[in-house]
């Protein structure tokens, strides 16, 4: 599933192919990817003769903002955009088509048909599903030290699943939870309320630095994912524990392990990333 770093880069993307374009018709091919509103004939019509003026991102979620509406579009597994030319070949798995007043297309393609789009009208996604429960930016200036250790310091829980719940920190998944908790030397199963507060700064720090070092690669190509070009990202040239099993640690030589916590697939070095309680 693409992470805070691969939706910032499509996000940085279709900003400078798509924004300030007209909506002049859109064509809904597979109606469960819209959400709201549940017709998806009310969707398309709500669509035309609106002018996407910005993309921004919240958590792993897409924002387009429009004329008086916002456009919410989350890419689960395998959602991409890409734009092509009006006429040009569809292809297979492509399930919403934006059609512009200039002949491009913004397209949505989704093997994995996992993706959702919603409508609102502007400032009422805040307070509605799917953005009103998300958690702390940790790339917005106000993620701070301070506001980790309130979010997460007296919880119990152990981190790795603790981090990858999205109404404590929005954005984070596998790839970049695994990396952070390297970095700062912290074992997945730690308790979160084990932490010290040189432990919790720590973590803080890992965090945004692993989070904008992917930003700047362009995000993370682990599967299928590319920019809004056809693009890939490349931060896995630069991972250290995700995807390493069996490869040695790049701060020890001890070889990297996996293990599942919380049901998912979780790597890290047990010689830099010591259990303790």
């Amino acid at each position: 599933m693409p992470e805070l770093p691969e939706v910032e880069t499509v996000v940085r993307t279709l900003n400078r192919l798509v924004a300030g374009k007209t909506i002049e018709r859109v064509q809904v091919l597979l109606p469960r990817i819209i959400q709201r509103p549940a017709e998806p004939e009310l969707f398309e019509a709500a669509l035309v003769q609106q002018t996407i003026h910005r993309l921004e991102r919240r958590g792993k979620f897409i924002r387009f903002v429009l004329d008086d509406l916002t456009l919410i579009s989350h890419l689960r597994m395998e959602g991409r955009y890409g734009v092509n030319v009006a006429g040009e070949p569809i292809e297979k798995h492509t399930h919403v088509i934006f059609a512009m007043t200039d002949g491009t297309e913004l397209r949505y393609r989704d093997v994995r048909q996992f993706g959702t789009m919603h409508i609102f009208r502007q400032g009422e996604e805040w307070s509605l599903p799917p953005l009103h429960k998300l958690g702390l930016e940790p790339l917005d200036p106000a993620f701070t030290p301070e506001a980790l250790r309130k979010r997460i310091g007296d919880k119990p829980t152990k981190l790795k699943p603790l981090l990858l719940n999205q109404e404590a920190i929005a954005g984070l998944g596998n790839i970049y939870v695994d990396e952070a908790l390297h970095r700062a030397g912290l074992h997945p199963e730690r308790p979160a309320n084990s932490l010290s507060q040189k432990e919790m700064d720590f973590l803080h720090r890992s965090i945004t630095e692993v989070l904008q070092e992917a930003v700047d690669a362009g995000g993370s190509s682990i599967k299928s994912y590319v920019n809004g070009q056809g693009e890939m990202g490349m931060f896995q040239q630069q991972l250290h524990a995700y995807g390493m099993t069996g490869q040695p640690c790049r701060h020890c030589g001890h070889p990297i392990e996996k293990t599942r916590l919380g049901g998912r697939g979780t790597h890290f070095c047990p010689h830099c990333q010591v259990l303790r309680a």
